[in-house]
């Protein structure tokens, strides 16, 4: 379809004004199609998924009906995440920036309620709140719906697959019957149409046809991988590509909290999302993967609803998903805002018939690539460091540099080719395969991997203390680079933490009279038994 500029949807001046703000110029298909019919006040049903702009969809027409000198609540958003409710909220907000005397209030579990209730008393045209919360207002009688025109349900499908039907059921039931009501949703199973057929009047259904559904600018591939080797090969394509952020899927909680421990254990900064984190620490999760602290997000599906991140350069399918249009959802989220993305998916004997129903229902191809090598991973920070190298070379000034590396060879019995290598080593870090036995032989039997030498150090997690924060102590002292760290394995009062055989003794000496968090620590080499 012909795109549609925003100034050709009759919206006013004041919304133009803070969408040209916010960078947008064409309607996105959701919104070319949602938005006139909504500002008819005539009931929706839209079938479109996070990333299509479907918050605008139904945000515009919302806000266009506010009347801001009412102060009684004339609109309700319901959310199935405590999230998706403050990202929908701060979408309404930029909307509305030019708009004055609009309130927008976010009400959801783990905020204070007894400061949503002075919000509410204050006077507050949207709220915008998960079902739990609203139904919990609905009980002490500080939320009234007798003025409200409005009702929106986002994400419908997903707050029925969290059992929120009849909590939304209770809440349509209160709203007054001269309203419009508009439902979203990614997917439409039978449910979803049983609530639209009880409680919407001669609903136009909107539909992001399914070819829109995908984002073409991902390159999409899968690899034949046993479960057991699944994290070695994460590594090694973290290594290779090094995106900038990458979002990992795992189907349960279990293996998101075994995969960032693993992640951890290697000298990633990765951390899990999932639905047994307490709403305090989901944000701080959050927090620290929009500014790129954490740099690998590993979620369950549930959990990922509301994850609105521009710069995900990659997304891993860890474990496939059970249904198709969840595969498009996880895809999604890289390659936004015109940016190119990866999309790789770990799949083995029978997941194979899985994959074809979900290049079926995407029209798309997922290319079959081999398993990276060691020596693809190698070869790999080879070409890194030569590209570095090469803009040093056109950029620097090294005619000084070029006068010491004459001197040393006047000296010394070796050419500068010789000098090269032992430069480029030095910046690879050790090759294991050579320093297996002098390892061993240094320090006897530690228990680490081959070529590995197994560190004790006398702080663990009872001093509040994170893999991040011993990796981040052993690269900083010894000056060894953080990813050559091998497995830390934490416990409440000790951590084990593996180093390659060649650098065990600079990080012993380096780490002597360290403070980790303000504490001293001791450190040697582990006793195996």
């Amino acid at each position: 379809m012909d795109t549609i500029r925003f100034d050709e949807l009759n919206l006013s001046p004041q919304i133009l004004r803070a969408v040209t703000e916010m960078g947008f110029e064409e309607a996105s298909p959701i919104q070319s199609k949602a938005i006139p019919v909504e500002l008819t006040g005539r009931d929706v049903i839209g079938q479109a998924q996070t990333g299509t702009g479907k918050t605008a969809a139904f945000g515009i027409p919302l806000l266009e009906k506010i009347d801001p000198k009412e102060k009684k609540l004339q609109a309700l958003v319901l959310c199935p995440t405590r999230e998706l409710a403050i990202q929908v909220a701060d979408e309404f907000r930029k909307l509305s920036k030019f708009m004055h005397g609009i309130k927008i209030l976010p009400i959801y579990g783990g905020q204070d309620i007894v400061k949503q209730i002075r919000s509410l008393k204050a006077g507050t045209q949207i709220v915008i709140g998960t079902p739990g919360r609203v139904m919990d207002h609905m009980r002490r009688k500080t939320v009234k719906f007798d003025t409200v025109k409005t009702i929106i349900l986002d994400e419908a499908d997903e707050m029925l697959n969290m059992g929120f039907r009849e909590d939304i059921e209770t809440i349509l039931e209160q709203i007054p019957q001269e309203r419009q009501t508009i439902l979203f949703s990614a997917t439409m199973p039978k449910a979803i149409l049983e609530i639209a057929r009880k409680y919407q009047h001669d609903a136009e259904t909107i539909k992001v046809v399914k070819k829109e559904l995908t984002v073409p600018k991902i390159d999409q591939f899968y690899f034949e991988v046993k479960q057991k080797n699944k994290e070695e090969v994460l590594s090694r394509l973290l290594d290779i590509y090094a995106p900038k952020l990458s979002l990992v899927f795992c189907n349960t909680k279990r293996m998101v909290d075994e995969l960032v421990s693993a992640l951890q254990g290697r000298g990633y900064f990765a951390e899990g999302l999932h639905g047994d984190l307490k709403q305090s620490q989901r944000d701080r999760v959050m927090n620290s993967f929009r500014n790129g602290k954490t740099e690998i997000l590993v979620a369950t599906d549930v959990a990922a609803r509301g994850i609105d991140v521009d710069d995900v350069e990659a997304v891993f399918n860890y474990d496939l998903p059970q249904d198709e249009e969840y595969y498009v959802h996880r895809i999604g989220r890289t390659g936004r805002a015109g940016r190119t993305g990866m999309a790789f998916s770990f799949v083995y004997g029978k997941e194979m018939y899985k994959l074809k129903d979900i290049q079926r229902y995407c029209k798309t191809k997922i290319k079959l690539m081999p398993v990276p090598s060691m020596d693809d991973v190698a070869n790999t920070k080879i070409e890194n460091i030569f590209e570095k190298v090469s803009n040093i070379i056109k950029e620097e000034d090294l005619s000084k540099m070029v006068e010491y590396i004459q001197n040393k060879l006047d000296v010394e019995d070796y050419t500068s080719l010789d000098l090269a290598a032992a430069f480029l080593k030095m910046e690879l870090g050790v090759d294991n395969s050579d320093s297996d036995v002098e390892a061993n032989e240094d320090f006897g039997d530690t228990g680490a991997e081959p070529g590995m030498v197994r560190l004790f150090i006398n702080i663990g997690k009872k001093q509040n203390i994170r893999p991040g924060d011993i990796l981040g102590a052993i690269a900083g002292e010894s000056g060894m680079p953080g990813k050559l760290v091998g497995s830390i394995d934490m416990y409440d009062k000790y951590t084990f933490v593996e180093v390659p055989g060649e650098y065990a003794r600079d990080v012993l000496k380096a780490m002597k009279n360290v403070k980790i968090k303000g504490k001293s620590v001791n450190i040697e080499p582990a006793n195996h038994k």
